[in-house]
């Protein structure tokens, strides 16, 4: 059943998605306290997903000024109104469905939680999946049960410490997510940075004022080549911006006309 206040069905079908028809659909199966439905749905849209599906909800996380909403900061405007309540004969018949479990068996003898796909190799796996795809979330206390697991496609499992691998269900769930995030993310706030990589012309330019400190403080002839060798690679495992090219540059310049020091 949809959430009252949800667009209906052929609206939502035709609504953009935030970032790619790639992104696939979350659910979460008897979530206890609406505040981790929250926190799950605050998760998607920091990670390009929009569809929310809710089987056996807590009765409360509808509520546009309950704690749901309260804990999905800007997906309250998205991702919590478009929120379809469900059940899990929808997800198995609608969707190729990954449950996500803290628990996973230890090798093929058992198959309800092996084998299993860390959440780093699910967006690999899932590209070559030919249908809409569902991660699948469990209750705060115990997750999802072997009879849920085994109508499943696959299993996603987070390493963690054995000592205590079970983490809260909105953490895992953003942890999870993150995880997608190079398939439903198509920008982020962050830069690109290898467009802020100086040009390897600025790059040899600056070896070669190295070199002229080098010939300045009349280093050994026989380690030259070697110690413009380390400074190439210690530069190259850095990608220096165009900024601190230009910086050393001028430093290496400077040192080159003054190689004697001035103690005065």
């Amino acid at each position: 059943m949809r959430n009252d206040d949800a667009p209906a069905g052929d609206e939502r079908d035709d609504a953009p998605p935030l970032h790619g028809e790639d992104a696939p659909a979350v659910a979460v199966v008897g979530a206890q306290t609406p505040g981790n439905v929250g926190t799950i749905a605050r998760a998607m849209k920091n990670f390009g997903m929009r569809d929310l599906l809710l089987v056996d909800p807590p009765e409360d996380v509808w509520d546009p000024d309950g704690v749901a909403y309260g804990y999905a900061g800007h997906a309250r405007e998205d991702v919590m109104p478009g929120a379809t309540e469900v059940d899990l004969d929808d997800l198995v018949e609608s969707y190729y469905t990954v449950g996500c479990t803290a628990t996973t068996n230890e090798d093929c003898r058992s198959h309800v939680r092996y084998p299993f796909f860390t959440p780093a190799e699910l967006p690999a796996h899932l590209a070559g999946v030919d249908a809409d795809v569902c991660l699948v979330f469990g209750r705060e206390d115990r997750g999802l049960d072997n009879d849920e697991l085994e109508r499943l496609d696959a299993i996603s499992s987070i390493p963690a410490s054995a000592d205590y691998p079970v983490l809260n269900l909105g953490q895992a769930a953003t942890v999870t997510l993150y995880e997608m995030r190079e398939a439903t993310v198509r920008e982020t706030q962050h830069p690109d940075r290898e467009r802020e990589r100086a040009s390897e012309r600025e790059i040899e330019r600056l070896y070669t004022e190295f070199e002229g400190v080098l010939d300045a403080i009349n280093h050994p002839e026989a380690k030259r080549q070697k110690t413009t060798r380390m400074i190439r690679r210690l530069l190259s495992r850095t990608h220096p911006t165009e900024r601190e090219v230009s910086t050393l540059t001028g430093i290496f310049r400077r040192a080159s006309e003054h190689p004697e020091r001035d103690d005065d």
